[in-house]
């Protein structure tokens, strides 16, 4: 697993493992110069270790789980700002905050911030694999080298398209679905 975790490009994990091995797998991939991304999903029952969120080039909650990690309310865009703050003085090095409807927020390491639009694809059906699905849209972009602000684009519109849809895994969209969006605007 380690050499998997070396020879990649990004490592995008989430905490439906033990904490103590996605640590363990972002400490690989930061010794190998791995891009990394941390989707505190699902929720974590108390705040991550800040030496775990020192590994992550990004950190990619929710409003619940950005709640959850600092334990500030995360209700509106200026809390949203104040709760990226919070988890880059804990070590996040950049932190997308999602936030449904609203888009996400971008704050990056020099401590500027940018909100990026949703995209709507159609009626809202379900919002299960909604992180899931702006997380792998995310990575992909950023695995194309994508611009940071075109690559959240990116996921924004990979999500938008995936709660129109049921369940999770059938949720996800093909490629050229998530292009023809971002193509509409």
């Amino acid at each position: 697993m380690a050499g998997a975790i070396r020879s990649a490009h990004i490592f995008l994990t989430q905490l439906e493992m033990p904490v103590a091995i996605v640590e363990r797998g972002m400490k690989i991939a930061r010794e190998a110069g791995v891009i990394t991304i941390l989707n505190p999903a699902p929720a974590p029952p108390r705040p991550l270790p800040d030496s775990m969120l020192a590994l992550a080039d990004y950190v990619v909650p929710n409003e619940t789980e950005a709640a959850i990690l600092t334990g500030l309310p995360v209700e509106s865009v200026e809390q949203a700002e104040r709760a990226a703050a919070a988890l880059q003085q804990r070590g996040a090095k950049n932190v997308i905050l999602t936030l449904g409807s609203k888009g996400a927020l971008v704050r990056t390491a020099d401590g500027s911030s940018t909100i990026v639009d949703s995209f709507s694809a159609g009626p809202v059906v379900e919002t299960t694999g909604a992180g899931d699905a702006f997380c792998g849209g995310f990575a992909a972009a950023l695995a194309e080298d994508m611009p940071l602000l075109d690559a959240v684009r990116f996921g924004c519109a990979t999500a938008g398209i995936s709660v129109t849809r049921h369940g999770t895994a059938p949720s996800m969209p093909k490629r050229a679905e998530i292009d023809s969006l971002i193509a509409r605007r």
